[in-house]
């Protein structure tokens, strides 16, 4: 059985929270699985290995195998023929062994050519028809870590904060890039070069598209360093050897067994996730899990993962990071009055990351409209506001085409005014304990002491040279109480209000002293709790 903690804040004792709720918005409160389904579209996924060193092939659907430079043995392909709707996601990023690569002449980095291949295995041409997608670099779209964090209105120019998201937008609006064919046809026995784009040292290149062919075709990515033409790409498809870089070889057994995490290099079956559910706000607020995993989903048990056809070795399980995928989610909600749709992140042990920077459509009765989030882990953001209409349904669907460089397992959550604001009023309060703990004071310097003179020194000169009388021992400060906030005291329950009294509103330049004493005391007293429960 978890423990079940009781709060005492400012006095007043708060209903009981589950230590395990680790987002502070549905402290108390659980979620619904959303019960979607993936469709059954195959996409070749060219994720693993995500940092590559230098030139070679990353993955190829022809039967068969290639060897690895880390151990210079064949790794079977992950061997898949397409025919009719097809997808295509690659994202990489180049760090060169050699690293004066870093620097590049002229100020400009060294770089490695990331390229998609079309193969026809048959006697008869296979025509392709592609109806959405784009391919970025980090040229074209620089990745800057602390850029474009918060919530913005997305305009007719999207954000570029990075590869991964500037593609994802243009999947998102169903558009295809200017610089990709519409129609390509791969002659019998053929190869064709589908795209290719520059992958600059420590930077990122990302590529997304869906299309249809009217034929079985297979295909491949490579990374080919300074080719001067097609020909020279194949060539690399021709070597036999995968680009270095596979750190996972040494730990299969792991993949295997499920403790550890890699990137995909296979054929996922899904390029699209879509739910549909019915919620009565009037009962309590709404919570569902988005691109859930088995560590993050939210008390459901659902996890919105989807199957690999084929795989190499050193290839995850499965789809777990659902880069390119299309969430659109259905929610049919009843209630009346203000309510705000939000996206949050599970709070992690001490570390804070950027867990989502990528574009959301929301279609509502009051129209269309997008936005660009930067969300960070542990944080909640309001990104659409939603007025219900009383004693009718209103629709809310909410689209995404998940962006590579995210961390998969966010919560979306419809919730009152009041219940974000009183969230807010709480983090207020944290925030403002943490600034407060006070701080030891500076210790004073001793007064230097002046070296003993000689003993042939005249005793007039002697005397002269004596130390000076030691100032009397100050006293050491006693140790400042330093007050620790626990993680799970980020999820406990909304303050309460007093009848008749407005809840105050506690900002950390105007709380009172005598308040943060006894908030102060108030997370003393939980510790003491959380020990005595761990038999500390």
């Amino acid at each position: 059985m978890r423990p079940v903690l009781m709060a005492l804040v400012g006095g007043v004792l708060l209903a009981p929270v589950q230590a395990h709720a680790y987002v502070a918005l549905m402290a108390g409160e659980t979620a619904r699985p959303l019960n979607g389904s993936f469709n059954n579209v195959p996409v070749l996924h060219s994720n693993q290995p995500e940092e590559v060193l230098g030139p070679g092939i990353l993955v190829d659907t022809r039967p068969g195998s290639a060897v690895a430079v880390e151990t210079n043995q064949p790794l079977a392909n992950p061997t898949y023929t397409f025919n009719g709707e097809f997808g295509l996601h690659a994202h990489h990023k180049y760090f060169p062994e050699d690293r004066s690569q870093l620097r590049g002449g002229g100020g400009r980095r060294g770089e490695l050519t990331l390229a998609a291949i079309l193969i026809n295995p048959g006697s008869r041409p296979v025509h392709i028809r592609f109806k959405n997608g784009a391919v970025r670099n980090s040229f074209e779209a620089p990745y800057l870590a602390n850029n474009m964090m918060g919530v913005k209105p997305l305009g007719p120019r999207p954000w570029n904060t990075g590869p991964g998201d500037a593609t994802a937008v243009q999947m998102l609006r169903g558009q295809l890039d200017r610089r990709l064919e519409e129609e390509i046809t791969v002659p019998p026995y053929g190869r064709v070069v589908l795209f290719s784009t520059a992958l600059p040292a420590l930077g990122i290149a990302n590529g997304l598209l869906r299309g249809r062919s009217d034929g079985p075709f297979q295909m491949a990515v490579v990374a080919a360093k300074n080719p001067r033409s097609d020909a020279d790409i194949l060539a690399v498809l021709d070597s036999g050897r995968l680009a270095p870089g596979r750190v996972y070889l040494s730990r299969v057994r792991q993949i295997e067994d499920g403790t550890v995490f890699s990137r995909v290099a296979g054929v996922a079956l899904g390029d699209t996730y879509q739910a549909s559910l019915n919620h009565d706000l009037s009962q309590g607020a709404l919570h569902v899990p988005l691109t859930s995993t088995t560590r993050h989903s939210f008390g459901t048990k659902e996890v919105q993962v989807n199957q690999l056809a084929s795989r190499m070795l050193d290839s995850s399980l499965d789809n777990v990071g659902t880069y390119g995928v299309r969430f659109d989610v259905e929610l049919n909600l009843k209630g009346a009055g203000p309510h705000q749709l939000v996206l949050s992140h599970p709070t992690p042990n001490g570390r804070s990351f950027v867990a989502f920077r990528g574009s959301i459509g929301i279609q509502t009765d009051e129209g269309y409209r997008e936005v660009h989030v930067g969300l960070r882990s542990g944080q909640s953001l309001p990104i659409a506001a939603v007025n219900l209409k009383p004693g009718v349904n209103n629709p809310v669907k909410v689209s995404l085409v998940y962006p590579a460089d995210a961390t998969p397992g966010h919560l979306l959550s419809v919730v009152s005014d009041q219940q974000l604001a009183q969230l807010q009023q709480r983090e207020q309060l944290l925030a403002a304990a943490r600034a407060a703990r006070p701080k030891p004071a500076p210790l004073l310097a001793p007064p230097a002491e002046v070296a003993a003179a000689p003993v042939d020194t005249p005793a007039a000169v002697v005397q002269a040279a004596k130390p000076m009388a030691k100032l009397p021992a100050r006293p050491k400060p006693a140790p400042p109480t330093v007050v620790s906030v626990p993680g799970w005291m980020q999820d406990l329950p909304a303050l309460p209000t007093v009848q008749g009294l407005p809840p105050a509103v506690i900002t950390p330049t105007r709380m009172s002293q005598s308040l943060m004493e006894r908030y102060q005391q108030a997370v003393q007293a939980q510790q003491q709790l959380m020990n005595s429960l761990m038999g500390r």
